[in-house]
């Protein structure tokens, strides 16, 4: 049964029952799958190899915004000097492979371009079928570099070919994203207090 299921006579009544469904989401994310992507991504870090995301629509949001928090968030406190580049942000670049190639290919050719071995690819698809998304990972699983791959609903191809998946059980478009969001934030912050000193945690606003 999908959400919602029924209207709602007030917009409280369905914020509750819409909180209750991030929440649900939340619990179903791999707690061992969510330490490997943390691992995957510090140990990226560790070796100044190159951060790559992308998606499309909302997920190409989430793909912009998570530059900013795994690069300046990152950073702060730590030392760590983060290089994350987001697939989804230059429309130039988009526009001129969908025109004169394929938009299934506008982010599996910047790939190619881009990555290197040793580098990390954060895909986020809600369905995990996008066919631009999936031929990125293909294209960096070609050139050795490892992915972590954000999906929802069933999964789809991406669930399956990332080397982490963070699957978020759910169905309903705004309540996946919320969790993608989420999860990249949550990644983000840890990271950033794994590798601050520990009495500046409780000082800083995160």
């Amino acid at each position: 049964m999908s959400f919602p299921d029924q209207g709602f006579p007030n917009i409280g009544g369905f914020l509750d029952a819409y909180a209750e469904q991030v929440n649900r989401a939340l619990a179903t994310v791999s707690r061992d799958h969510l330490a490997a992507a943390a691992k995957l991504l510090s140990e990226a870090l560790a070796a100044d190899a190159q951060l790559y995301s992308c998606g499309n629509g909302g997920s190409a949001a989430i793909s912009n915004h998570l530059v900013c928090d795994h690069t300046k968030g990152v950073c702060t406190d730590t030392g760590l000097k983060p290089r994350v580049h987001s697939l989804s942000a230059t429309v130039e670049m988009l526009t001129a492979i969908a025109n004169d190639i394929d938009y299934a290919e506008v982010f599996s050719y910047q790939v190619g371009l881009l990555g290197r071995r040793g580098d990390v690819l954060i895909t986020i698809s809600s369905s995990g079928n996008s066919e631009n998304v999936t031929r990125a990972i293909l294209k960096a699983r070609e050139i050795g570099m490892k992915s972590i791959a954000l999906t929802g609903f069933e999964g789809g191809r991406t669930r399956d070919l990332a080397d982490v998946a963070l699957h978020v059980e759910a169905d309903n478009y705004g309540v996946v994203e919320d969790c993608h969001q989420a999860l990249m934030h949550v990644l983000a912050q840890y990271i950033r207090m794994s590798h601050m000193p520990g009495d500046l945690i409780a000082q800083r606003r995160f």
